[in-house]
């Protein structure tokens, strides 16, 4: 079988991962940092997911680091189909999420809002700008899995 760019246990899968751990620990980090941002659902469904996504890309990281430096790829049908729904339902969280995001920090500088007081909104704005990349990066791994998939189960 040939090996496809991206897909679990190549040097490129670590780089879509290594990506998508930078980028939500970006977000959280914008997020977190001396921001009240608990006061928005909106705000704490972005820090939920991007928590989310770090865990994931961080194990499937870890997964990757392995069968890079044994060098053999990790392609089991069920392995592999666990972590297409994954990345499809964290690359629609994080889409959903950074959207919701972005659209309370557009209203909050639209309305003058005095909870967006100083570079308030505009650390918001950021974190869902990181949160972008990061959705990005995950539809990316989650496409390049799923056109790994039917190679890896045989035609009857």
């Amino acid at each position: 079988m040939d090996e496809l760019p991206g897909t679990m246990g190549t040097s490129a899968s670590l780089a879509l991962r290594f990506g998508q751990c930078l980028f939500s620990i970006a977000s959280l980090l914008f997020m977190f940092l001396g921001v009240p941002f608990y006061s928005f659902s909106a705000l704490c469904f972005m820090m939920t997911v991007m928590g989310l996504v770090m865990a994931w890309s961080l194990t499937l990281v870890m997964v990757d680091v392995f069968s890079v430096l044994i060098q053999r790829p990790y392609h089991q049908p069920g392995i592999i189909s666990v972590v297409v729904l994954g990345d499809w339902v964290l690359s629609f969280l994080s889409l959903a999420a950074s959207c919701s995001t972005a659209s309370v920090a557009e209203y909050l500088i639209r309305s003058s809002s005095p909870n967006c007081s100083g570079n308030l909104c505009t650390r918001y704005q950021l974190s869902a700008c990181m949160g972008f990349f990061a959705w990005f990066l995950t539809l990316a791994s989650a496409l390049f899995h799923l056109w790994l998939l039917p190679k890896l189960f045989p035609e009857e």
